[in-house]
């Protein structure tokens, strides 16, 4: 990745369509879920750390510090990490191919960005200057086109960690989902949430 220029970094990330290259449908998030839950049990028996199929160390590494930017641990919940986006992105790659490129060149912009900006790549980077980088890809509507791949990249990373954050236990209960109970009675959505929404009965 070190060797990797700016020039085939895009080749790499403009090869997929990227609108279409970082969505899954919510089976395929719950089957990664499952094989990375099993990866993680298998770890834990071994008491030996998770090894990436997919992703090489250093991408991994970028992967686990972006996601924790993205969803960090709070007074509310565990981090991207705590819910085991990084194993769950690992076990997405395996399993669709097709969407790998997009992954790997998407990482490898990052640090060519970083690089770039701050002269080292992004796990390198402080934690002030992590974020002075994505606060400049975290937004579709920045204007600057020489960041439209890196902008597409990250709008899409952004989604799938939220994905694979979301529909783990960990996410569940952040959300304080509330689905799947008896309800005696149902009265109709409360008048509060209808003169919000600025709509009524009728």
């Amino acid at each position: 990745m070190s060797a990797l220029t700016r020039r085939a970094a895009l080749r790499l990330v403009t090869s997929a369509p990227f609108a279409a290259a970082l969505v899954w449908t919510p089976a395929e998030a719950r089957q990664a879920h499952e094989h990375a839950e099993a990866a993680r049990a298998q770890d834990a028996k071994r008491a030996t750390p998770f090894k990436p199929r997919f992703f090489t160390a250093h991408e991994y590494a970028t992967v686990t510090v972006l996601v924790d930017l993205i969803i960090p641990r709070d007074e509310r919940s565990g981090s991207a990490t705590d819910a085991g986006v990084p194993q769950f992105m690992d076990f997405m790659m395996i399993d669709q191919p097709p969407r790998q490129i997009a992954m790997r060149g998407g990482l490898a912009l990052v640090d060519r960005l970083s690089e770039d900006r701050v002269g080292k790549r992004f796990v390198n980077a402080s934690d002030a200057e992590r974020r002075r980088i994505l606060d400049e890809i975290a937004y579709t509507s920045n204007p600057d086109p020489g960041l439209s791949h890196a902008v597409a990249f990250f709008s899409s990373f952004r989604d799938l960690t939220a994905s694979g954050f979301w529909t783990t236990k960990i996410g569940i209960q952040d959300l304080q989902y509330q689905g799947n109970t008896y309800v005696a009675e149902w009265d109709g959505c409360p008048e509060a949430a209808l003169k919000k929404l600025g709509v009524s009965y009728g």
